[in-house]
């Protein structure tokens, strides 16, 4: 029988960025607040600690924070024809554990978001008529706009410590030709920090794609170009290019992290209290389902325990949100033959392809050096900056360069046509390891009425729950967008003079790949809008059927972005702890009138 928790204000599910952003702000409105982690105690130290923290083999091949896909993973399949088989071998995308979530294995690219990317249904429709939407394209707009999410990408901005070069500030250019982005919505004020150094290879980057007329930018980084202390206190060192972010926890402070910029100044709330090795099996409902008394969750010796509270915030990862959703009958489960029904509707993933440039001996690149956020991109193709019209697909990409750090073990282009080992192999790896440059189209994704989630009828979790299903696949719309971005990118490689250029766009009829790396930005399945007919959550990222739950992150992304989605999850998790502190918990009901 299930053990009873003293209640709480408000307990959190999760404690990535939007579960620390939340724990933070109810705890400064005085609310009492449990977060639940399903994972480990983890921090700069014992996991950031130098020189384990650089182990390769450990945390990049072995992967060390991510996700126990023994205990829990997701099945998938292609099509509803197919039987769905479980995801047994981190590979196309690496959910993390323990304290900060993928918030602590993150790169640190932090961007905002392209403004039409938030009312992207609309736009297209206006701009190119409905009919230029392809049938079975479920996308919708968020129903927030940017320009009341500003505060909040400021407000993130200076607790992340980002480093970037503003283009325009309260409407005044302040960043032509000193690598601000001209297509960057307006800004309130500054990056807390100057733009990161370039590396040699953005070096390239930037004068190539200069030189066949697109507009370079430098990428906004949440890794520190100088000593930093944000708004919480939280201080954070300089960046100094190790080339181990992606995967790895920060040994230099200098990478924004739940656990680097939130957590120290929660430890010293008395309010707030983190608990580790906490599996969540449900959100309890009253008999109506109409409110949340709290969850279940089995604690890190296998006891079941309740926790009951009055506000409760799903912020686990993306699929985790809507895993918990679906087990705890909170909204109606998608049906994609009726396309009726919210919880599991609009999954999407990213739409990636990437190049490589392959030089002679006279040009080093040196790509052992890097940082997770620091690289050069082009938003000419991003978003709607350019006429789709002629081409006929939705969406589009930035391009770019991000040097992360090629590491030893599993950053080794070699030319087509090199055997997979021995001499010969040996040999180009020499040639190539420090002569290439790699670049990438990173590719907005839009959802289908045929990419979905639901609860899998055949495999179970450890704790006897039914797994998630995801129901994936490529579309003709995604194909389409690939070949033209490749198509642009190969132009700025061209321009570099490579001897070999490496890499392809999907080809026609081409099926999602579990195998092979992509990103770990998924997207949808609770997601936010202004119907409750045709999104899980309101504006404000509360629950349509029960009051009292909210679910921040990129679950309520209605389709994925050209951009990296950490930006806009922590912006709409500061908007709606706003909004609780200011509206619900003065009169706790439905925010928004469905």
């Amino acid at each position: 029988m299930a053990n009873e928790q003293k209640k709480v204000d408000a307990v959190i599910v999760g404690f990535g960025w939007a579960g620390a952003i939340m724990a933070k702000e109810l705890t400064e409105a005085g609310l009492t607040v449990v977060a639940l982690e399903r994972g480990p105690h983890r921090d700069t130290y014992p996991d950031g600690a130098y020189p384990q923290s650089i182990d390769e083999l450990t945390y990049n091949v072995r992967k060390k924070l991510f996700q126990d896909l023994s205990k829990s993973t997701v099945t998938i399949r292609h099509n509803p024809a197919q039987t769905a088989v479980p995801y047994r071998q981190l590979a196309a995308f690496l959910p993390g554990t323990g304290t900060g979530g993928a918030g602590l294995h993150w790169s640190g690219v932090h961007l905002r978001v392209d403004p039409a990317e938030l009312r992207l249904r609309s736009h297209y429709e206006e701009r190119y008529g409905k009919n230029f939407i392809p049938e079975g394209m479920t996308i919708q707009d968020f129903g927030v706009t940017y320009d009341e999410l500003e505060p909040f990408f400021d407000q993130s901005e200076k607790v992340f410590g980002t480093s970037g070069t503003a283009w325009s500030i309260k409407g005044n250019v302040v960043g032509k030709d000193k690598g601000g982005n001209p297509y960057a919505g307006d800004r309130s004020q500054d990056f807390p920090l100057p733009a990161q150094k370039r590396t040699y290879s953005a070096q390239l980057f930037y004068k190539a794609a200069q030189a066949v007329g697109y507009h370079p930018y430098d990428l906004p980084s949440a890794n520190t170009s100088g000593p930093y202390t944000n708004t919480y206190g939280a201080q954070m060192g300089p960046c100094n290019f190790c080339g181990y972010c992606s995967g790895y926890a920060c040994y230099m402070y200098s990478k924004a992290s739940p656990n680097v910029n939130i957590l120290p100044a929660l430890r010293q709330e008395p309010k707030f209290e983190l608990r580790n090795d906490s599996y969540v099996l449900k959100v309890n409902l009253t008999d109506d389902k109409k409110r949340a008394t709290g969850v279940t969750y089995v604690d890190a010796q296998g006891r079941e325990q309740i926790q009951p509270a009055d506000l409760v915030i799903l912020s686990a990862f993306q699929f985790h949100n809507v895993h918990l959703m679906l087990l705890s009958g909170i909204g109606k489960p998608y049906n994609p033959i009726t396309n009726e029904g919210v919880v599991g509707r609009n999954f999407a993933y990213q739409n990636m392809s990437t190049l490589k440039a392959l030089f002679d001996k006279n040009t080093t690149t040196n790509p052992f050096i890097g940082a997770g956020g620091a690289g050069v991109a082009v938003d000419d193709f991003n978003a709607d900056n350019f006429d789709h019209g002629p081409h006929g697909f939705v969406g589009g990409s930035p391009l770019w360069v991000n040097q992360a750090g090629v590491k030893p073990i599993s950053g080794l282009p070699v030319p087509a046509g090199t055997p997979a080992w021995g001499s010969e192999w040996k040999a180009a790896v020499a040639d190539t390891y420090t002569h290439h440059v790699s670049m990438d189209a990173h590719g907005a994704h839009q959802s289908y009425r045929n990419n979905y989630l639901d609860l899998d009828p055949n495999y179970k979790d450890i704790h006897g729950q039914p797994l998630l299903r995801m129901t994936f696949d490529w579309q003709e719309n995604d194909i389409k967008m690939a070949q033209f971005m490749v198509s642009k990118m190969h132009k700025i490689a061209e321009a570099m003079n490579p001897k070999a250029i490496l890499g392809a766009a999907k080809k026609e009829g081409a099926h999602f790949d579990t195998t092979s790396y992509q990103t770990t930005h998924m997207n949808g399945g609770a997601i936010m809008g202004e119907n409750p007919s045709t999104s899980a959550i309101n504006r404000y990222l509360q629950s349509w059927d029960v009051h009292n739950v909210f679910v921040p992150g990129a679950s309520a992304f209605p389709q994925g972005l050209g951009y990296n989605p950490t930006g806009l999850v922590a912006a709409l998790t500061y908007w709606s702890a706003k909004t609780i502190r200011e509206v619900y918990l003065k009169n706790p009901g439905p925010l928004v009138q469905a």
